[in-house]
């Protein structure tokens, strides 16, 4: 028995003895094999090598022929490359928002941020006013698709003029907002007017929705109106994004005769204005009010959100429009995600009808004060290279010229390695940047001599 099909029938026994035996069990010696099922040597020897090569045996020379571990079918490793196909080309790039959004590192100083930091937020008040909204059992169930009535009538009259609160959509967040806006006031593929440098998060919003993002320049007051009337005539343009109040981020604030010309500029080119007032209550000093509330012919879709002054957690914004567009806009809304939760609703109107939202108010307007005089006072002691683009009454930044011919990825790459962070000015400009800027934000460090720790870090790595 010393033919092929000999080997294949003492494999088979073979096969079988070893899924009776545990792992690491001794086969019987050759010797013993051949004994025992009549075969020559060559036989057993080939069977043997058969069962090692199906990972069921091991050989240990001098040793003897073992029961190999049991190997578990290992599954064929994921493969999700066909995505790629079927995705497409539409990529939504989120690069700049989640550098903004991410959190700094055990011991690194954050000089940039879109919110206070958690020592001047409300967190106490924010919290007992939680406590009593959802101690109510209406609060758990399904509020009217555009908001609570009270909460629309309170943001109603934030906004002024003839806002009505039938005009007022509650909405997630001010993200929130700009992304219904440019999706419901534009179709895919139309150009957007945007102020520039402007907020990353518009941008990303805006090319999220397909739109193309065209700068319109702004100086020392805001927009220019001259040239956003030539941008209109150029591109066709029916949306124009801007930030009037405390624009981030330069700092810069539209008059009141330059509000007036920017609408009478927007209407002559039948285009809506999508006025962010992300920073209203971040102003140390009176501000014009809101074009919305200029407005009488629904030119003006206004965004007014509470994150900023309370909370990241507070999504909680209004989005204020009339005519068409407003049923669009709540159209969008119903579709992706039919309403804001009304337990956080309940909340926002609880801390807004109570003593501490006013207190909060002015404890966070005294407190931008004296970080944005530190912010200025250490820039010019340690970083006198370091301009100010001018300095704003109020809000939470600072932009920065730096010297000419500065790389501004490295020095903000540099910054980093040496234990701060801060923003390129590059993710602020829809086109070719017109210099080297940054971003700091004096209100992100948790002290002042955080504060002033961060600019001697970066004043480390900038050009003397």
């Amino acid at each position: 028995m010393n033919d092929d099909s000999s080997i294949v029938r003492l494999a088979a026994i073979l096969r079988t003895e070893t899924e009776r035996s545990r792992p690491g069990e001794r086969l019987p010696p050759s010797r013993e094999i051949m004994r025992r099922h009549g075969v020559g040597p060559v036989t057993v020897s080939r069977a043997i090598a058969q069962l090692a090569a199906e990972g069921r045996v091991v050989t240990r020379p001098g040793a003897g022929v073992f029961v190999a571990p049991v190997r578990r079918p290992v599954a064929d490793a994921p493969d999700s490359s066909w995505q790629t196909v079927a995705l497409g080309d539409r990529v939504v790039d989120d690069s700049a928002v989640a550098g903004l959004l991410a959190q700094p590192a055990e011991g690194v100083v954050p000089l940039t941020g879109g919110y206070l930091n958690p020592g001047l937020r409300p967190a106490r008040a924010l919290a007992a006013a939680a406590a009593r909204a959802v101690r109510r059992p209406e609060a758990w169930g399904m509020p009217p698709v555009n908001g609570l009535p009270e909460l629309r009538r309170w943001f109603a009259s934030e906004v002024g003029g003839t806002v009505t609160p039938n005009d007022v959509l509650v909405v997630s967040g001010g993200q929130s907002a700009l992304t219904h806006a440019f999706r419901a006031l534009a179709a895919p593929g139309s150009p957007v007017l945007v102020e520039t440098p402007t907020y990353p998060g518009a941008l990303a919003a805006a090319r999220a929705a397909g739109l193309r993002a065209t700068a319109v320049p702004l100086d020392g007051e805001g927009v220019r109106p001259d040239l956003l009337a030539e941008a209109f005539a150029m591109t066709g343009a029916r949306v124009f994004y801007c930030q009037p109040t405390l624009h981030n981020p330069t700092g810069a604030t539209l008059g009141h005769e330059r509000r007036e010309q920017v609408l009478a500029v927007a209407r002559a080119a039948g285009a809506f204005v999508v006025e962010d007032d992300y920073a209203r209550y971040l102003a140390t000093g009176p501000v014009p009010p809101p074009m919305a509330a200029m407005d009488a012919h629904g030119t003006v879709v206004h965004v007014l959100s509470l994150s900023k002054i309370t909370s990241p957690s507070l999504r909680v914004a209004a989005l204020v429009a009339r005519g068409p567009a407003a049923h669009r806009l709540r159209a969008s809304q119903v579709v992706e995600s039919f309403f804001v939760a009304r337990p956080l609703q309940e909340t926002a109107l609880e801390f807004l009808a109570s003593p501490a939202w006013r207190r909060h108010l002015g404890a966070v307007h005294q407190e931008i004060g004296v970080r944005q005089a530190a912010l200025l006072a250490g820039l010019a002691r340690h970083a006198p290279a370091a301009e100010a683009h001018l300095v704003p009454s109020g809000g939470l930044h600072l932009w920065v010229r730096l010297p000419p011919g500065t790389d501004e990825a490295e020095t903000a790459e540099a910054a980093q390695a040496n234990g701060v962070l801060v923003s390129p000015g590059r993710i602020y400009y829809p086109a070719e940047p017109p210099g080297p800027r940054l971003r700091l934000t004096h209100t992100a460090p948790v002290s002042l001599a955080e504060l002033d720790e961060g600019v001697r870090r970066l004043a480390a790595v900038l050009p003397r």
